[in-house]
């Protein structure tokens, strides 16, 4: 097993190469699992968009125009739809950390595998520099794109 330092005088920890090769299985677990995540809820939203935008033509029609309660239930709707933006800002968050997962996965295996005399250094993508690619906190009335 070879350790490897980018930077000079750096302690190094001997770790065998099967402890090495369990965490990078596991850490690639982790991303299979954070993509079937971001699947089912891309599934969910698109399921209650679809369910919301129905209610809403059923409560369109022109014998409830002058209901008051139903113009109270139309703007629950159409509130929940706003609330459907956080599938995106969830997404984000699930790629972020999937970038983050594997860039520890293939940095492990790079620095602790090392390579032989003459072969090229394995590639290993850097993980993204930025601690919360989502800064939106809260979401509120406005424009919003339905697909």
């Amino acid at each position: 097993m070879s350790n490897r330092s980018t930077l000079p005088d750096v302690p190094l920890v001997q770790v065998p190469v099967d402890l090495v090769a369990e965490v990078q299985d596991s850490l690639l677990v982790v991303v299979h699992d954070l993509a079937r995540l971001e699947r089912l809820l891309g599934q969910a939203m698109e399921n209650l968009l679809s369910r919301f935008s129905a209610a809403s033509v059923a409560l369109s029609v022109p014998q409830l125009a002058d209901n008051p309660t139903l113009d109270t239930v139309r703007g629950e709707l159409n509130a929940a739809v706003i609330e459907l933006q956080f599938q995106d800002l969830a997404s984000q968050l699930i790629d972020h950390t999937t970038r983050t997962l594997k860039a520890c996965a293939y940095r492990l295996a790079a620095d602790s595998m090392g390579s032989d005399d003459g072969e090229a250094a394995p590639f290993v993508p850097l993980a993204d520099q930025r601690p919360n690619p989502v800064t939106q906190g809260e979401m509120d009335a406005g424009s919003i794109e339905l697909f």
